[in-house]
């Protein structure tokens, strides 16, 4: 499991999938994490309560952009609801709070994240950006 974790945050962190912005985004909403400098913007397409396209930018640490890149490749085509019940899993797994399970699919290789808890931080950036934008909260998401 270890090395399956190591192979996925690498391929994720040197080739984010969906890392570019989104022109149809109905949704959009930025993050950013003070003590690893991560920042994340994050484009959220919704038509008929279904997540069409799900985009972001953004630089920081390997964790930070593996996190969001398998985030948005997991959550295009679900529901909302779908999407946040997968949000509430996953960071119930990478902070320690549950096992991972079968249903996160590859995200569960992220719940080695729990074992430190200043890069569950880099982890969860992305997903709580991604929550941000779809409840058009007005507030700046900040690990802070």
């Amino acid at each position: 499991m270890n090395e399956l974790y190591q192979q996925l945050i690498i391929d994720h962190g040197r080739h984010p999938r969906n890392h570019c912005a989104c022109d149809q985004a109905t949704h959009t909403h930025e993050g950013y994490n003070p003590l690893c400098g991560d920042k994340v913007k994050i484009y959220v397409e919704v038509e008929e309560d279904c997540i069409r396209q799900l985009t972001f930018e953004g630089t920081g640490c390997a964790i930070s952009m593996a996190s969001a890149s398998m985030m948005t490749d997991a959550l295009k085509d679900k529901s909302v609801d779908e999407a946040k019940k997968v949000f509430y899993a996953f960071r119930d797994v990478v902070t320690g709070e549950q096992q991972a399970s079968e249903n996160l699919g590859k995200l569960g290789v992220l719940a080695g994240v729990s074992a430190y808890p200043m890069r569950v931080k880099c982890a969860t950036l992305a997903w709580h950006t991604f929550m941000s934008a779809i409840e058009n909260s007005n507030e700046t998401v900040t690990t802070e």
